[in-house]
């Protein structure tokens, strides 16, 4: 029966989602399509867990989760062949990105409490009588729908903070990597037996649908923008809030100062890492007229490099999603037909499931491999008179996800001026796996923080109490207030406020 299906499409057989591998079609797994009332209870289990989670306090929650973190650490062999077999990532990738995945975890473990935990603050001086404290408090029951090309990282920068923070979780994660998804929550249940804290539902995009408007308090979405956009008008049905992280169309700016060496070792591992499926890769590069020729060289050389192919050993896998092929092929062919010239690869580099890695040059602004999100092992790189006239054309999308700069002497004014959520200077992509950073992006690429402080306060409403301490002096909140204390009230206004320094 597998033998029939289209290798790495998942498939529904009998009430199953079954998952096959995008190279060699092998199946996988197969697991229980989800209902609307299967997933209608699983939130209603959730809400119950909920309560016990957020009673453990802080200092239980982070025992329970730094328990988590040493299972993951334990068996990360296990979980990257997992997600070798079933996305086709190198296994070398698949390490890395389930080491940072553990990162965020203990992170989120261990600040939670200094984050999140009740404080007081200031208070006014006109009321001065009254002290003020401030809390961050869970929202109950958080799901999160999860993507495939970053099938751990990604989902567990939603789940691992929303759990930190004292929420229960359901997560959906993508049809395409449904394996590695059952793998992470079981592992979890190991070390939080007594409540289902987090539950997983499978299916297709439909069972996404259903969970935005199963009564969940909040959704976090990771995919495309134009899945954001309908995430989002579902949960809208509810006004239940969302964390949209969408695709990105990253540009690296390589200044006239740059290590040369530095940024096309960077640019060849940000752009072609996990075969260019990363939300977060370069894609576009705008290179200083002086080091355009030198730089473009050494990326080819780089480039050409890389092995591809289906063994865990290769630099480039397969294709996880095979329809995103002909969104990649698209975007070469017309990149070509319009002047664009490959000096790396070029259309015969689609070799389905493998695409090989494509260096394209020359290739006009509002092409599609320069405005659409390609999502493959492709680069374009353009040159520039300078690096004022590289942010002016990294700010042309309507994306705004990453980025990098390399410049010894200006990196930091140019990542200022770059219109992204984050940006890497003299570097690639080392955002992602910083915890104390808020990940997300603007326009296109969403809205929202996962990571870091704000990625805690995502998945939290903010509690805010105030508390008599003393007999009010001024009283100005009553009806028995006189023409004698709005005189004073009037007088110490304009002391306090009334100068304009």
């Amino acid at each position: 029966m597998t033998a029939t299906r289209t290798p790495g499409v998942p498939a529904i057989d009998e009430g199953s989602l079954i998952s096959t591998s995008p190279a060699s079609g092998e199946e996988v797994g197969r697991f229980p399509v989800a209902s609307p009332d299967h997933v209608t209870d699983a939130v209603a289990r959730a809400r119950d867990a909920a309560g016990w989670w957020a009673g453990l306090g802080f200092t239980g929650r982070s025992k329970r989760l730094l328990a988590f973190r040493s299972v993951l650490t334990n068996r990360l062999e296990e979980l990257a062949e997992l997600m070798h077999r079933e996305g086709g990532k190198p296994t070398a990738d698949a390490l890395v990105e389930a080491i940072a995945a553990i990162d965020h975890v203990a992170w989120a473990a261990k600040h939670a409490r200094k984050v999140l935990g009740r404080r007081k603050v200031g208070s006014s001086i006109l009321l001065a009588e009254h002290s003020s404290y401030l809390e961050y408090l869970p929202f109950g029951v958080v799901g999160v729908i999860g993507p495939w090309n970053y099938p751990v990282l990604t989902p567990m920068g939603s789940i691992g903070y929303a759990l930190a923070a004292g929420n229960a979780v359901v997560f959906k994660p993508s049809e395409y990597t449904p394996a590695v998804g059952q793998w992470v929550v079981d592992r979890f249940a190991e070390v939080v037996p007594e409540h289902p804290v987090l539950q997983i539902v499978h299916g297709m995009g439909d069972v996404g649908g259903a969970l935005c408007r199963s009564g969940v308090d909040k959704i976090a979405f990771t995919g495309s923008t134009a899945t954001g956009k309908k995430v989002m008008a579902a949960a809208a049905e509810t006004l239940t809030p969302v964390l949209l992280e969408c695709g990105g169309k990253d540009a690296m700016i390589v200044a006239a100062d740059a290590d040369l060496d530095a940024a096309a070792d960077a640019c060849v591992w940000g752009g072609l890492t996990n075969a260019g499926q990363t939300c977060v890769g370069i894609e576009r590069v705008y290179v200083a007229d002086a080091v355009y020729d030198e730089f473009l060289g050494r990326v080819v050389a780089r480039a050409a490099k890389l092995t591809v192919g289906e063994e865990g050993t290769a630099d480039i896998g397969p294709i996880t999603m095979p329809s995103q092929i002909d969104i990649i092929r698209r975007h070469i062919e017309d990149a070509l037909t319009r002047g664009g010239r490959a000096v790396l690869g070029g259309a015969e580099a689609v070799r389905p499931p493998f695409v090989s890695p494509t260096i394209l040059v020359d290739v006009p602004e509002d092409a599609a491999a320069v405005q659409e999100e390609t999502f493959g092992p492709t680069l374009t790189v353009a040159r520039v008179k300078n690096a004022g006239e590289a942010v002016a054309l990294a700010n042309g999308t309507g994306y705004g996800l990453g980025g990098s700069i390399f410049s010894k002497s200006h990196g930091l004014e140019l990542a200022r001026g770059v219109r992204s959520g984050m940006t890497s200077v003299n570097s690639a992509l080392t955002f992602a796996g910083m915890p104390s950073l808020p990940f997300g992006g603007v326009g296109g690429s969403g809205f929202g923080r996962i990571h870091g402080e704000d990625g805690l306060r995502e998945f939290t409403r903010a509690k805010a109490i105030v508390k008599r301490r003393a007999p009010t002096l001024l009283a100005l909140t009553t009806f028995d207030r006189t023409p004698k204390t709005m005189k004073q009230a009037l007088k110490l206004v304009k002391l306090v406020h009334g100068r304009s320094k």
